[in-house]
């Protein structure tokens, strides 16, 4: 199994420690094919093309997977020229939780938690944005949050690229949630909730 200077050197106590030191060396200079495989690494070059890029622009007239989009209510919020007024899916408990976690974490640094354009990057120095309280942005149907949210506006960069399409809706949601929160009328409540404040309305 060992080749025979090896076999010798490692029954001799006194040669044992040199044998395993130059057995050491030499396995540290294997090449680690696994670890340094030769291919193209992203955004790396490559000689093989006349660009010199490794990574290849889309083949002309195709389309990735996934990327033809044809419902334009659910990519864009917008049904022909205008605003979508519903949803393109049911909003759910989870939905709504969904988008309450986007919205804080993509819409809060400026909007606040609640809505009110106070965020932290606000206190800060950026320019505010308007309340979701006001009476424009209550009545704007649902699809116009989801193109400022794709396309920008005012000061607003597009979150297109941060925020998927669901996710656009989810949070569209989760404004929807917080204008109710904050106008809300007692007769919107159930009878129950109505006597826990004791008032019928």
């Amino acid at each position: 199994m060992f080749p025979p200077d090896t076999r010798r050197a490692a029954r001799t106590p006194g040669r044992a420690v040199p044998a395993i030191a130059v057995a050491c060396a030499a396995l540290a200079g294997c090449r680690q094919d696994m670890h340094d495989q030769a291919k193209v690494e992203a955004l790396e070059g490559s000689d093989f093309f006349e660009d010199g890029r490794g990574s290849r622009p889309l083949v002309a007239g195709t389309v990735p997977r996934g990327g033809l989009r044809l419902d334009a209510h659910y990519f864009t919020g917008r049904v022909g020229d205008t605003f979508a007024d519903a949803f393109p899916a049911a909003v759910t408990r989870e939905s709504l939780a969904r988008g309450r976690e986007r919205y804080d974490i993509f819409c809060a640094p400026c909007h606040d938690r609640v809505g009110n354009g106070l965020g932290m990057i606000v206190r800060r120095g950026f320019r505010r944005p308007p309340s979701l309280h006001i009476d424009r942005l209550r009545e704007a149907p649902p699809g116009y949050f989801v193109d400022v949210i794709t396309r920008g506006f005012g000061a607003m960069a597009d979150y297109a690229a941060q925020v998927p399409p669901a996710d656009r809706w989810a949070i569209t949601a989760y404004i929807r949630a917080l204008q109710l929160s904050q106008n809300a009328r007692v007769d919107d409540l159930p009878p129950d909730d109505r006597a826990k404040l004791g008032g019928s309305g």
